[in-house]
């Protein structure tokens, strides 16, 4: 109508939305913009080390169950491992060890769709602590800057199955006994058999909780970081059939 229709400025327009475009991208804080590229980069790049000491121990953890939840669903992000291994050929800077089992069916890094560079893996079977494993943790965490310690269980572990057996092998027959104290330590009812597959879950469940303490005693510094909040010390087990990592509380 006449007298009433207001002339339409593009400019205006322009800036307002440059400004609510721009104070929304500042909204996000610049940690969030860096972690967020974290074990989900589609760009082909490893970790470098201000992305990986900006995380907190906790957002660490958040970013390998979010890692866990891509990988059972489906939804891996796109990686090229060849642009990776140039990324971080001059340096690494992992956000986390994990000690995992030896058992083919628990790759670390792939059930947390995580790329080369992103995290530490040790594996032995049955994921059991020693001075050599403790002494790698210590690298990672205490020489390397990693904000996590992570022990790495499983459903139907064959080494937890051994060690209830009684299983007696060569060098296995050692490496079983740092198991047998979890057997012990298990509260079940009835059913304690390698056959029961409830039980081999608790006892790999207790086995787990077990080689936590064990970090702990084993390694003063690393107890030690623990207690200034500079790493977490946690576990985890991992189910072969649904693929998702249960972290423990």
């Amino acid at each position: 109508m006449k007298g009433s229709h207001k002339s339409f400025d593009h400019r205006s327009v322009n800036r307002r939305t440059f400004l609510t475009t721009t104070l929304g991208a500042c909204a996000i804080s610049p940690s969030f913009r860096l972690f967020s590229m974290q074990f989900a980069a589609s760009t082909s790049a490893s970790l470098t080390k201000q992305q990986r000491d900006s995380m907190t121990p906790s957002q660490v953890i958040d970013e390998l169950k979010k890692g866990n939840e891509r990988f059972r669903t489906g939804k891996m992000v796109p990686r090229d491992y060849l642009a990776e291994k140039r990324s971080s050929a001059a340096g690494q800077y992992p956000a986390a060890v994990v000690l995992g089992c030896v058992d083919s069916r628990v790759p670390a890094e792939i059930v947390f769709d995580a790329g080369i560079g992103d995290i530490f893996t040790g594996r032995v079977a049955g994921n059991v602590v020693n001075d050599d494993m403790v002494g790698s943790m210590e690298f990672g965490c205490a020489a390397s800057g990693a904000k996590l310690v992570l022990v790495l269980g499983h459903t139907s572990c064959g080494a937890v199955k051994g060690a209830i057996d009684d299983v007696v092998l060569g060098n296995l027959t050692g490496l079983l006994s740092r198991i047998k104290p979890a057997i012990a330590e298990t509260k079940f009812d009835s059913g304690k058999s390698s056959k029961n597959a409830s039980y081999v879950d608790a006892v790999a469940r207790t086995n787990v909780v077990l080689a936590l303490a064990e970090i702990r005693r084993r390694s003063p510094i690393l107890a030690e970081l623990e207690k200034k909040e500079s790493i977490k010390i946690v576990g985890a087990m991992y189910d072969l059939i649904t693929g998702m990592v249960d972290f423990l509380s």
